[in-house]
C-alpha cells in the first residue's frame, strides 16, 4: 500500500466539509506531476489531507476508494475517489515538519507547491508519532 498527501485551501474545501460530505472525487489537480501521483494510487492506500495557506498542517487521513479516472472538466486530468478515514489528535504544523530534519527529504518540503505527493513509510510513521496517531 502506498501513502500520499492531498492538500488543499481551506476556502476551497474544509477537513469539516469533506468529513460532512463522508466521501469526493478529488478535483481541481492541474499539475502535471500531481495527476501522475494521482494516476499511480490504488484503492485501499492512504493520504495524509494538508491544510494549506492558512495555519498550514496535517489535519486528517482518508482513504483512495477509488482509482483515477478522467476529469470530466479536463479530460488532461484525473480525479480519484476518497473518504474520510479520521482526524488527526494532533494537527502537525508545516513548520513543525520543516524543522525536523529526518523530514528534509520529504515532497512536502522539497516541492512546497505540489499538490499531491507521495509519502515514504518511513515519513509516514515519523508523521504519525508527531500526530499522536499509531501509524495506520
Amino acid at each position: 500500500m502506498a501513502r500520499w498527501l492531498f492538500k488543499t485551501e481551506p476556502g476551497d474545501y474544509s477537513w469539516e466539509e469533506f468529513v460532512a460530505d463522508g466521501e469526493t472525487d478529488w478535483d481541481g489537480v492541474r499539475n502535471y506531476q500531481a495527476a501522475r501521483n494521482m494516476r499511480a494510487m490504488r484503492k485501499g492506500d492512504l493520504a495524509f489531507f494538508y491544510r494549506s495557506v492558512k495555519k498550514p498542517a496535517l489535519v486528517g487521513v482518508m482513504r483512495v476508494t477509488g482509482e483515477a479516472f478522467p476529469d470530466p472538466d479536463d479530460p488532461r486530468f484525473v480525479r480519484v475517489l476518497v473518504v474520510p478515514v479520521r482526524a488527526l489528535p494532533r494537527e502537525v504544523p508545516l513548520a513543525e515538519i520543516k524543522a525536523d530534519p529526518r523530514l528534509a527529504d520529504l515532497a512536502l518540503v522539497r516541492q512546497a507547491r505540489l499538490s499531491v505527493m507521495p509519502v515514504s513509510d518511513a515519513h509516514w510513521r515519523i508523521l504519525c508519532e508527531k500526530a499522536g496517531l499509531d501509524p495506520l
